[in-house]
């Protein structure tokens, strides 16, 4: 390591925590609804806490994104990262109202976190900002892409989360709305482990160099759709293998107090499985 290296991976450093910075700022004016800091160190808003580190958590996947591969120059560098830096911060940003109107539609995101402190709804949200990290974070690498191409790849990942909450919805035997929105945490982290999931595929499937779309487009949705068409299966397995003695409807919906331990379990299970697909096919 020689000393241009270091000084040029300090100031890309510092312009990756100056997105972040102007992450925050655009969050803040787009949620003046609450007060972060107040929410937080006031009345200890764990929900919101939650929602928030996934904000966070997608923002560095897609902004890192950019700075993944051969570096040109340092110049060519703070190029790329600030342009597609605050694309990624619009699009994350953006992501949130796909959540809040299109996979959490029975109710408003917002008043779960401030006023019910549903940390389930948190883990919802927060899952949504990480699988959609994860699409520009595959969306932005590779050369021959352009900020379009960024675009339409995020939108169509969107979509395909929007069909991964409906397929979720239909294999899970209860209804996830009514148990989030009756602050069941459990049911949100098993939801938001399968949206995460879906999102590293699809993401991670788009990192390749950017031909035509010809030639990406079909192999961005046949994992997406491998991944939507394992989604029970994985459920099925998590219940036989991870978890042999007990139901995981049961544990997270039909008892008084729901097991967020077997959420955890589940999410895993989605997660892992994700990185096992695309590792194996």
């Amino acid at each position: 390591m020689n000393l241009d290296i270091v000084i040029s991976g300090l100031i890309l450093i510092a312009a990756f925590y100056v997105l972040l910075l102007l992450g925050k700022l655009i969050n803040d004016l787009l949620h003046r609804e609450y007060r972060l800091n107040f929410e937080l160190t006031e009345k200890d808003n764990a929900a919101l806490a939650l929602a928030t580190t996934g904000y966070y958590s997608g923002l560095v996947l897609a902004i890192g994104g950019v700075l993944v591969g051969p570096s040109l120059s340092i110049v060519d560098d703070l190029i790329d990262l600030f342009i597609y830096g605050l694309l990624a911060i619009v699009l994350v940003n953006v992501s949130w109202y796909v959540c809040d109107k299109l996979i959490l539609f029975k109710f408003k995101i917002s008043e779960e976190l401030i006023r019910d402190h549903n940390q389930g709804t948190g883990a919802v949200s927060a899952g949504m900002s990480i699988a959609s990290g994860f699409i520009i974070f595959g969306s932005v690498q590779g050369q021959g892409g352009s900020v379009w191409t960024v675009i339409v790849l995020w939108a169509i990942g969107q979509a395909i989360l929007i069909l991964a909450g409906l397929v979720y919805e239909f294999v899970t035997p209860y209804n996830i709305h009514d148990e989030i929105e009756k602050d069941n945490v459990a049911a949100g982290v098993s939801f938001a482990g399968a949206l995460v999931a879906i999102g590293a595929i699809v993401g991670l499937a788009a990192e390749s160099d950017f031909e035509s779309w010809a030639v990406n487009l079909p192999d961005y949705l046949g994992y997406s759709v491998l991944g939507l068409a394992l989604l029970p299966l994985i459920r099925l397995l998590t219940d036989k293998v991870l978890l042999p003695t007990v139901k995981l409807t049961d544990e997270i919906a039909r008892q008084d107090r729901p097991n967020v331990g077997a959420a955890y379990i589940e999410a895993f299970s989605y997660i892992a499985a994700a990185f096992i697909i695309y590792w194996c096919v």
